[in-house]
């Protein structure tokens, strides 16, 4: 049987390489939503203020669709808004990446995010907006992990796990907020 595997998270936690390396491991077809959206024509235009392409989800949901079901392999569809597109029949699996604030910060300004975007972002993955997505639009198929400090190899050597049956998946189990409370940090991590 043909599996659908949607690998999400904020910006920065490593969807991509994963997604890739995923891929690469199963033989799969790796499907970033950013480059399907642009090489398909399935944007609206651009958020200059967030600094991001605003998508037609409508459109995407569409051609995600036709592509997914036109497919005869495994498919990794990667991106901070997969759980929302991707018609949800045809989903087996939801990996939903959590990255410690801290940790996830010093990544975006390495990547040279603007504070205001920064802020953004760390706001989505201490409230679990991309894990509260996944559940909403796929409840029994979200798999939930901490990828803190680990390295992409040992990242995909877990979510093989979970494919394999090998491992339980769970979600619900990372709690940003609690932790950014608990060491005093919470004003310098969550601006909202």
């Amino acid at each position: 049987m043909k599996r659908v595997i949607l690998v999400t998270g904020t910006p920065c936690v490593g969807k991509t390489t994963t997604a890739r390396a995923l891929a690469e491991n199963l033989g799969a077809v790796c499907i970033n939503l950013t480059e399907f959206a642009k090489t398909r024509g399935l944007t609206l235009g651009e958020d200059r203020v967030r600094q991001t392409i605003i998508v037609d989800e409508e459109a995407m949901y569409k051609s995600l669709g036709e592509s997914i079901s036109a497919a005869n392999t495994d498919i990794i569809i990667d991106g901070h808004y997969a759980a929302a597109v991707t018609p949800s029949e045809l989903v087996t699996h939801v990996f939903v990446l959590r990255r410690n604030p801290i940790e996830l910060k010093k990544e975006m300004q390495c990547c040279g995010f603007s504070a205001t975007k920064i802020d953004e972002n760390l706001s989505a993955e201490i409230l679990d907006s991309c894990l509260i997505e996944a559940l909403q639009n796929h409840p029994d198929k979200v798999c939930e992990l901490d990828v803190s400090g680990q390295a992409t190899e040992d990242i995909v050597d877990v979510i093989l796990k979970v494919l394999n049956k090998d491992r339980n998946c769970s979600s619900g189990f990372v709690d940003w907020l609690d932790m950014l409370e608990r060491e005093g940090l919470t004003d310098r991590y969550l601006r909202v």
